[in-house]
């Protein structure tokens, strides 16, 4: 799903709480990981929520799986795996996650700790990326 298509979506909710509701939608939709990537390699830091992110790498583009045990969150990994998927380490790089958190309203709807939990996923999405242009 595209920002755009996010963003299209959003706008069809009257209020927030209509939004948060399709938010942990987004997170119910996840295929789930199993019991052994739910692992302290994967678990993403700087998230009060569990957060694990496993990446899957076909030369330079990268795809990615995720899980919280929090159904917002869950949510919040399911829009960051939408934006990032399938992209390529360069273009994962270049994005930029601050802009479309700010489009779709998040940074005024979420508490500081659940922002600072978005933030250190899409940082560690660049880390999985960095590490590929590294190679």
């Amino acid at each position: 799903m595209s920002l755009e298509t996010l963003i299209d979506d959003f706008a069809l909710f009257d209020d927030w709480e209509e939004r948060y509701r399709y938010i942990i939608e987004l997170g119910n939709g996840l295929k789930p990981l199993s019991e052994a990537e739910h692992n302290d390699t994967n678990k993403v830091q700087g998230c009060v929520s569990q957060v694990w992110l496993v990446n899957d790498r076909d030369g330079e583009r990268l795809s990615f799986r995720g899980d919280s045990d929090a159904h917002i969150v869950r949510g919040l990994v399911a829009i960051l795996l939408d934006l990032y998927d399938g992209k390529s380490a360069k273009e994962i790089a270049a994005y930029d996650a601050e802009s479309a958190f700010r489009q779709l309203g998040l940074g005024e709807h979420l508490t500081p700790q659940r922002s600072n939990g978005f933030y250190a996923m899409v940082q560690r999405i660049r880390n999985d990326a960095a590490a590929v242009l590294g190679d």
